[in-house]
């Protein structure tokens, strides 16, 4: 079974471009490795989360990054970086609305070519940091439109639907937010362990 990554930096976490057996130091490593333990040489992991990406990066790279690999399974979790590169002098962020058309075409199309794919929906999330808390009001209010677009997404198509943000708001109620995301948008390796669990938990039901 081939389990495919999808997403910007949070998926990326350092993975190797040259070596699909290196995943890199975030939460598809932590899932290979309990669900490798649990279910010895079942799965092929592959990680092709690229840094900076936003919904329409995924997209232009469909083909290459997605299609080809044939995947059984995949999880997608983008959604920050469209509400990010709005930030800026040269501003080149996704609006919801975008988001959510242009998600919707990925989705339409991957199903088109791989018909029998079971995909997995992540919710964008975010805390006040060290990237975020200068514009906070602004990254607050968009990535929650980003994610209900997410949400919207998963309904539409039936998909499986992971939410985080309401998660990384209990656990900074447990110790600070850079405890859990660095930067307010990166996650520590406490941070990707919560959100290995809740793949896992996902991947279960499926």
């Amino acid at each position: 079974m081939r389990i495919l990554f999808q997403g910007d930096s949070i998926t990326d976490a350092g993975r190797s471009w040259e070596n699909d057996a290196n995943l890199g130091r975030g939460y598809p490593l932590l899932v290979e490795a309990e669900l490798g333990f649990a279910e010895p040489n079942q799965h092929v992991f592959i990680n092709k989360g690229i840094s900076g990406n936003r919904i329409v990066d995924l997209y232009a790279r469909i083909k290459r990054d997605i299609i080809n690999y044939k995947p059984d399974i995949m999880s997608i979790l983008i959604g920050v970086n469209d509400v990010w590169h709005e930030v800026g002098d040269n501003p080149n962020g996704v609006d919801a609305d975008k988001f959510f058309k242009i998600y919707s075409m990925l989705i339409e199309e991957i199903k088109e070519a791989l018909p029998n794919i079971k995909i997995m929906i992540l919710e964008p999330f975010v805390l006040e940091g060290g990237a975020t808390s200068e514009h906070w009001d602004y990254f607050k209010s968009e990535t929650a439109k980003r994610a209900e677009m997410a949400r919207k997404i998963a309904k539409k198509f039936s998909l499986p639907f992971i939410p985080l943000q309401e998660g990384f708001n209990e656990l900074a109620k447990c110790a600070p937010n850079e405890y859990w995301l660095g930067d307010g948008v990166h996650p520590t390796s406490k941070g990707h362990e919560f959100i290995k669990n809740q793949w896992l938990k996902a991947y279960k039901a499926l």
